[in-house]
Order: structure tokens, then sequence, then C-alpha cells
């Protein structure tokens, strides 16, 4: 099979959809693999690197969309990108349609096959390929929230440890799972006091048994909630519905009574974020202010540490593009239930149903889409 990967153009986006590494392993199996020049640059992968890969390098991002049958990403296709996909393409990357209507459209209209890295699942009903960036964007979070609690950076000039004789800050987490459970680790180990939020008692129990009395673990009522984010420090927004826009849980009127200079970061903002006055930011404009809170919203945190994040990313998509690029994607999404959970689009047809139904348009499964081929 032919294979792209083209350079990330989304801003300050530095990394990249394969590592030579993972090239290496496509082109053992009899796969071609085209690699736009400079799009290992981010992560110091040179295309002398991809070539001693055994990739092929184009000199163009159009070379590269219009020679191939399957394109390997990281974020979601930019309108410019979407007009190059052709009917009968595949695209394997992060998608994060819900929120974003523009795209759900372009896709459709493409006739292409979409498949999204945040809605593949496995065995155990997790998402594998959301959980490394997860990982990653978790303990991100903290250090992004640390720094703009710094005075320069328009916070309170609380330093998440506190110092001899003075108190630590207090950092609440909402939300327990992978990206919010990784935010505690490293919340906890730069010695702040750490609050964790969520609705589900198996989560709490499984984070109070790993992080012992350090932790402080809250069942989620919005009574509860509104306290904790009027006495914290930092706020970590670490929610996610798979597939779907995440709930506004901090309304503006949370928002309005936190204590002037506290952060939140809002780890959810690539399905639309979690607290009422969050909007995307980018790397180069991470931070704006809203009723004297700081607010962190970068869409693509993981893109930071673009090294570790594409190293980590490739590890988990490797086995499921292999099993594209050796089967076909129609015969490896017939072949694998979880894989078929990440079919967002298929030839013109909207396949998430989380994602039809806050778009309100017609939702086909997934199942049935590939029985008609």
């Amino acid at each position: 099979m032919d294979i792209g990967v083209p350079t990330e153009i989304k801003t300050a986006e530095r990394r990249v959809g394969l590592t030579p590494n993972g090239v290496a392993e496509l082109v053992a199996r009899g796969h071609n693999v085209l690699v736009e020049s400079g799009a290992g640059g981010g992560i110091g992968a040179s295309d002398n690197a991809y070539t001693a890969a055994g990739a092929r390098i184009a000199d163009t991002a159009a070379t590269v969309w219009a020679d191939v049958e399957l394109i390997v990403k990281v974020k979601e296709p930019q309108a410019s990108e979407r007009a190059q996909l052709s009917e009968g393409q595949t695209l394997f990357t992060y998608l994060h349609l819900a929120p974003d209507v523009p795209q759900t459209e372009d896709l459709l209209a493409s006739g292409a096959v979409a498949i999204a890295y945040e809605t593949v699942t496995d065995h155990q009903g997790r998402l594998p390929l959301l959980m490394p960036m997860s990982e990653v964007a978790g303990r991100l979070s903290v250090q992004a929230g640390a720094r703009s609690l710094e005075a320069p950076a328009g916070g309170s000039g609380r330093l998440l440890s506190g110092a001899t004789g003075v108190p630590p800050a207090h950092t609440v987490v909402i939300g327990g799972g992978t990206v919010g459970e990784n935010a505690i680790a490293i919340a906890l180990g730069m010695g702040s006091r750490v609050t964790v939020l969520d609705r589900s008692l198996a989560v709490l129990e499984r984070l109070a048994h790993r992080f012992g009395p350090a932790l402080a673990t809250q069942y989620s009522t919005t009574t509860a909630l509104e306290q904790a984010v009027q006495g914290a420090d930092l706020v970590i927004g670490a929610v996610l519905v798979k597939g779907a826009a995440a709930p506004k849980l901090v309304t503006e009127e949370m928002v309005r009574n936190m204590k002037p200079g506290s952060v939140l970061v809002d780890v959810a903002i690539d399905q639309g974020g979690c607290f009422a006055t969050s909007h995307p930011t980018t790397h180069d404009d991470p931070t704006f202010v809203v009723h004297d809170v700081v607010h962190y919203c970068v869409a693509n945190m993981p893109g930071a540490v673009p090294r570790t994040s594409t190293e980590a990313l490739t590890n988990a998509t490797l086995p499921y593009l292999l099993r594209l690029a050796d089967l076909g994607p129609v015969a490896a999404l017939r072949a694998d239930p979880h894989l078929l959970s990440g079919l967002n689009v298929f030839r013109g047809q909207l396949t998430e149903r989380e994602v039809a139904a806050v778009q309100g348009r017609e939702f086909v499964d997934p199942a049935e889409a590939l029985a008609a081929v």
C-alpha cells in the first residue's frame, strides 16, 4: 500500500504522523511510504533519517496527498488539507469532529474514509490511541498551570509547592481518567495540595488506592464542584465523552466567583472544552483572561513536546496502521470491531453516533456502511 505522511500545518504543531522507526516497520512489510520533506523537523528527524528507513521524500504536500491511498497524520486536517482529500482515500488521524462542523462537512463531501484515533477502542473499552496523548497532556497541564500562576503570566503569583512556612497552592482536577490521573501525579510530585472530582466511585477508589491520603477524592455534584472551583488556585479540566462534545461542567458564574489570578487549564478543549468561558488557543498565544481568571486552552497541548509525543503516538498507532496497510482499510475494519469503532466517516456517510447526535445529522451504523461495499 502507498502511505503518505505530510507535514503538520496546524499552528505551532511540531509532531509528525510517523517516526523513522515506524516507517521502517511498514517498509519491511512491503509497503511504500512517502514523507513530505521537512515533516520530521520538529522531532529532530531529518529527511535522510526517513530515507534510511526506506521512505521516499516528496517536495510538496500536494504530492503526498495526491499519490497515496492512506494518509497518516496527527491533528485534524485543516481546510486546505481537506480540499486535497479524494474519494477512496483513507485518513488516519485525530479528528475531534463533534465541535467542528466545517471539518465534518468537508470530510463527508470528500468521499474519503476517515478513522479517528480518539474513538478507536480496545477489548477493555479504553481508548488506546488517545491514551498516550492524554498521558502527555495530563502531565503538561500541571506545568502549564504552574507557569500561568506566575505573576508575569497574569496569575496570582503562587508557587504550587508553597515554601517553608507558606502553604502550597490548591489544585483541583475534574475527571479521574488518564488525563486526570497523570495531572494528579505531577501536581502531587510538585508539592501541590490536590483534590480530584469524578462521578465514578470506582475511579475515586482506584485513585485513592494509588495516591493514598495525599490526594483528596470527592464525588462530583454541582455543589461540590462549585465549592471546589471557588477554593482552587489551579483547576484542570480533564473530562472526556467518547466522540462527543465535552460537557460544560464549570459555568461562567463559577468562573466569576473564583479567586482573582487563579488558573483554568482546559485539556478537553479539543472536544469543545469543559469550562463555559473556554475557547481554543495556540502555543504561540496560549492564555487569555476572563473574570480575572487565567485560561490556558491550547488545543494541541502535546505538540509542546513533539519528540516524546510522536514516539508515544507511533508506538500506539503502528499496530493498527500495519493492519490497515496489510489488509486494506475495508477488510481491516471488518476484521476488527475495535478499529471499526474509530470509523467516523465512510464515503459520504457519518458513522460516529455521538457526532451525529451533537450536529443533528443522519447516523449510519459503521457495520452497515461497510456491508454495502
